[in-house]
């Protein structure tokens, strides 16, 4: 049996690699349903400054092929808020990198989203790839 039965993790998921993989795979060890959000383009360069590499149609193309994702779904400006996810989705626990574990505005999801029943998960950020280093070496 697995923890939850509603997983949820959201992301970029441009330039797709092991980091995604990992984080979207232990998402899946841990729930028996599991959902994954891909942010829209507009929301990337709205918090990013720049646009991904990979167009939002093709990223969202990529998750859902996943064999460890059951549902893919945009994530806009009207469901960024983990809450807003929350009532669209319900999921039981939301996962992150933990890179983001001592981030205020998570410690206030975390607490928010215990009062529905709803839990934060953190996974080791996988240091050996990310994006960011990717771009880096190609030249982008």
């Amino acid at each position: 049996m697995k923890r939850y039965n509603i997983g949820y993790v959201a992301g970029v998921f441009d330039l797709f690699h092991i980091g995604h993989l990992n984080l979207i795979r232990r998402a899946k060890e841990n729930s028996e349903y599991l959902i994954v959000g891909v942010l829209t383009d507009e929301l990337v360069i709205h918090f990013k400054g720049k646009a991904p590499y990979i167009p939002f149609e093709e990223r969202l193309e990529i998750i859902g092929a996943c064999r460890y994702v059951d549902k893919v779904v945009g994530v806009t400006f009207d469901n960024i808020d983990k809450m807003s996810a929350w009532e669209l989705y319900k999921f039981d626990c939301l996962f992150s990198g933990d890179d983001y574990v001592n981030n205020e505005s998570w410690i206030i999801d975390k607490q928010r989203l215990k009062q529905v029943g709803a839990d934060i998960q953190f996974f080791p950020y996988t240091k050996t790839t990310s994006s960011t280093q990717i771009k880096k070496i190609i030249g982008i």
